[in-house]
C-alpha cells in the first residue's frame, strides 16, 4: 500500500494520507501500551451491583406476569414507530426530499444542542437515525416506568441507569452517525481523526490506562502564574496542610481575621482563579485579613487519616491565625465537604466550651443526608462496598474514581460532549480556568472517605442520633454560633433544599441563608462585576420548609458577595491598621497545590 502511494507522492493529498497512516500506526501502538498499564479493574465501582439488576429483573417478571397486555402494547408501539420512521425515510428518499415535520421534542421547544447540525433535519439518513434514537429513548423510559419496584431508592437507581444508557447510545457518540465529525474529517482529509486519536492516547497515558477525557488544555494554565496568583505567603505547614496568609491591599483591615477552609476533594484555587473571578482578592480588597488552607494531596501513607485529623488541622490553623493576628477570635468559612466538617468542628467546640470562632459561613454544605439526591446510586451498599475494596487495595479513594463519579452526574456535558470534541473532532480542549481546576483532582484518605460515606451519608448520624467523634456525640443542634449559609439553585452536588434543611436544624439563633442562582461552582464564583446570577435572601423563617423560605425571600439581581460582605463586616470588629505580611516559609500558592494525584 505504501509503495502504491509513493508513485503519486508528488500529490499533496496522497502525501498527507501516507503521513496520517504512519501516525495512526504509531498512535495505535501507544494506545495499546497505555491501555495495558491499567491495573486490575474493580467491578464494585464500575457499575451497580447484581442486586439492582436482580431487582429490575424481578420487577420486569412481575409486570409481564400481571400486566402482559401492557408489555405487549409497549412493544407493539415501539415496533410500529420504528416502521413509521423507516417508511417516512424511504418515502422522502424516493421523492428526493426530506422535509418532514419537526420531532415531538422539537415542536415542544426541547431543542437538543447535540442535534444542532441542519443535516439532522434535512438529510434522510441522519433524520432517520435521530428519529429512531428518540423512539428508542421513549421505549426505554416507558419500560423503566412500567416496572413495579420495591421502593423509591430502587426507582431512582433504575431511572439513573436508564438515563446513563440513553446518553451513551446517542448517535452523536459514534463517528458513522455524527455529521459534524464526518464533515470535519472530509474537510481536513482525515487530519481531525488523527488529532483525535492523539488526544485519546494522551488522555489514556495521563490517566494510567483509564480513558478519562481532558476537559481543559493542561498547558494553558500554571498555578501561581496565571491562576491562583494572589500575593501571599505560606506561614505554616504540617503533613496535612499549608496555611496561606494574603497580603493586604487596603490601609486598614477588620480586626477579626477570616479563615477559609476549602474542600480537599479539589484544590483551594477555585477561589482564586483569574483575578476578576477571585473571591480571595475580593475579600482582601474589602479589608479582611484572609487566610486559606491548602490541603496535602495524599498518597497511600495517609490511608489512616480520618475526619478527626482534619478537625485537628482546623484547630491548628485557627491557632496560627489567632497568633499571627493577635486576636482571640476569628471568622471561618467552609466550602462543600469542608463546610460539613467545619459544622462537626463547631458542634465539638460547643460541647467543649471553645468559642474561638466568632461566626461561620458555609458554602454549598450538606449536613443532612436524609435525601441523597442524585448520589443515591453511589451511596448504596454495593457501590460503597466497591469503594471499601478500593480503599483496602490502595489506601485511598483515588482522584480518578471521584472525578468519574462526579462527571457521570452530568454525562452529556462532562463525558460524552468533551469526548466527541476531543476524539472525533480532533479539537484541543479549551483554555478554561474552571475546567482546568476541575481536572486537577485530589485523592481522599481511605479512612476519612469511609467515615464520610458510611457515618455521614448512609447513616445520616449528624442529623440523626449523633455522629460519634473524639469522645463526643455531635448533632446539628449543637451548632449555635452566628451562621451564614450560601447554596446554589441548580447545584446537583449539594442540592440547595438539602443544604437548607441542615441549616434549619442547627441550633443557631442568628442564621442567614442565601440562595444563589446557578450551580455548585458558578453560583459561588460569582463576582459582582459580571452581574450574571442573582440571589434570594431575607426570610428568617426556618420552620416551614425550603420552598416557603424562598417564596418569602427577596430576589436581588447580581452577586451575593456584597450582601455576605455586609453580613460578615458586622461580625468582624472595628478597623485596625493593615497587618504587614513579613515572615513566612515560601510565597503563595505554596508547594502542596502543585502535587497532582497519581
Amino acid at each position: 500500500m505504501r509503495e502504491a502511494m509513493k508513485i503519486g507522492a508528488s500529490a499533496p493529498a496522497a502525501q498527507r494520507l501516507a503521513e496520517n497512516i504512519e501516525r495512526i500506526e504509531a498512535l495505535s501502538h501507544r494506545l495499546m501500551a497505555a491501555f495495558t498499564s491499567r491495573g486490575l479493574p474493580n467491578p464494585g465501582v464500575e457499575g451497580p451491583g447484581p442486586e439492582l439488576f436482580m431487582t429490575a429483573t424481578n420487577a420486569w417478571m412481575k409486570t409481564i406476569t400481571e400486566q402482559p397486555g401492557r408489555m405487549i402494547e409497549q412493544q407493539v408501539n415501539f415496533w410500529g414507530q420504528t416502521l413509521k420512521n423507516y417508511a417516512n425515510a424511504q418515502s422522502a428518499m424516493a421523492k428526493g426530499r426530506f422535509n418532514l415535520p419537526e420531532d415531538d421534542e422539537e415542536s415542544r421547544g426541547r431543542k437538543d444542542k447535540r442535534f444542532a447540525n441542519e443535516l439532522w433535519q434535512t438529510h434522510p439518513y441522519f433524520k432517520l437515525v435521530k428519529n429512531q434514537y428518540h423512539t428508542n429513548v421513549r421505549a426505554l423510559k416507558d419500560a423503566a416506568e412500567a416496572l413495579d419496584l420495591s421502593d423509591e431508592v430502587a426507582r431512582r437507581r433504575i431511572d439513573w441507569l436508564t438515563n446513563q444508557i440513553i446518553d451513551m447510545i446517542s448517535p452523536t457518540n459514534f463517528l458513522a452517525t455524527n455529521p459534524d465529525a464526518l464533515e470535519k474529517a472530509v474537510a481536513t482529509e482525515g487530519e481531525s481523526l488523527v488529532k483525535g486519536l492523539e488526544n485519546l492516547v494522551q488522555d489514556v497515558e495521563a490517566s494510567g490506562g483509564e480513558m478519562v477525557v481532558s476537559l481543559a488544555d493542561r498547558d494553558a494554565f500554571t498555578v501561581g502564574e496565571n491562576i491562583g496568583n494572589s500575593e501571599g505567603m505560606v506561614v505554616h505547614r504540617t503533613p496535612l496542610f499549608e496555611l496561606i496568609q494574603y497580603k493586604p491591599t487596603t490601609d486598614e483591615v477588620y480586626e477579626m481575621p477570616l479563615l477559609i477552609l476549602p474542600p480537599w476533594i479539589n484544590k483551594f484555587y477555585i477561589l482564586d482563579l483569574k483575578p476578576q473571578n477571585s473571591l480571595i482578592r475580593h475579600m482582601v480588597g474589602q479589608g479582611y485579613t484572609v487566610f486559606i488552607v491548602s490541603w496535602k494531596n495524599p498518597d497511600s501513607s495517609y490511608s489512616e487519616v480520618g475526619i478527626e485529623e482534619y478537625i485537628a488541622a482546623y484547630l491548628d490553623a485557627m491557632d496560627v491565625v489567632r497568633e499571627r493576628t493577635g486576636q482571640k477570635k476569628l471568622n471561618a468559612v467552609g466550602y462543600c465537604i469542608a463546610g460539613t466538617t467545619l459544622s462537626l468542628a463547631l458542634a465539638l467546640m460547643q460541647k467543649r466550651g471553645d468559642d474561638r470562632v466568632n461566626s461561620a459561613t458555609l458554602f454549598t454544605t450538606l449536613t443532612d443526608f436524609s435525601d441523597q439526591g442524585e448520589f443515591v446510586t453511589f451511596l448504596q451498599d454495593d457501590f460503597v462496598s466497591g469503594i471499601a475494596e478500593e480503599v483496602s487495595r490502595h489506601g485511598l479513594m483515588r482522584a480518578q474514581l471521584m472525578s468519574r463519579t462526579m462527571s457521570f452526574l452530568r454525562a452529556n456535558d462532562l463525558v460524552w460532549g468533551p469526548a466527541i470534541r476531543s476524539y472525533m473532532m480532533g479539537e484541543t480542549p479549551p483554555a478554561f480556568d474552571l475546567l482546568f481546576w476541575n481536572g486537577d483532582s485530589t485523592n481522599l484518605p481511605g479512612r476519612m472517605a469511609m467515615q464520610y460515606l458510611k457515618g455521614l451519608c448512609q447513616e445520616n448520624a449528624f442529623a440523626g442520633n449523633g455522629f460519634e467523634l473524639l469522645g463526643e456525640s455531635l448533632r446539628l443542634s449543637d451548632v449555635k454560633l452566628p451562621l451564614c449559609a450560601v447554596s446554589c439553585e441548580t447545584d446537583h452536588i449539594a442540592p440547595w433544599k438539602d443544604c437548607w434543611r441542615g441549616v434549619a436544624a442547627m441550633g443557631s439563633e442568628d442564621k442567614t441563608f442565601i440562595l444563589s442562582e446557578s450551580g455548585h461552582i458558578a453560583g459561588i464564583v460569582n463576582p459582582p462585576s459580571k452581574k450574571k446570577y442573582g440571589h434570594y435572601m431575607g426570610c428568617r423563617d426556618f420552620a416551614h420548609g425550603a420552598e416557603k423560605w424562598r417564596d418569602d425571600s427577596t430576589f436581588y439581581e447580581g452577586s451575593w458577595w456584597p450582601h455576605w460582605d455586609e453580613w460578615l463586616s458586622n461580625r468582624s470588629g472595628k478597623k485596625v491598621p493593615a497587618r504587614e505580611l513579613s515572615e513566612g516559609l515560601e510565597p503563595a500558592p505554596g508547594t502542596y497545590v502543585h502535587e497532582r494525584a497519581i
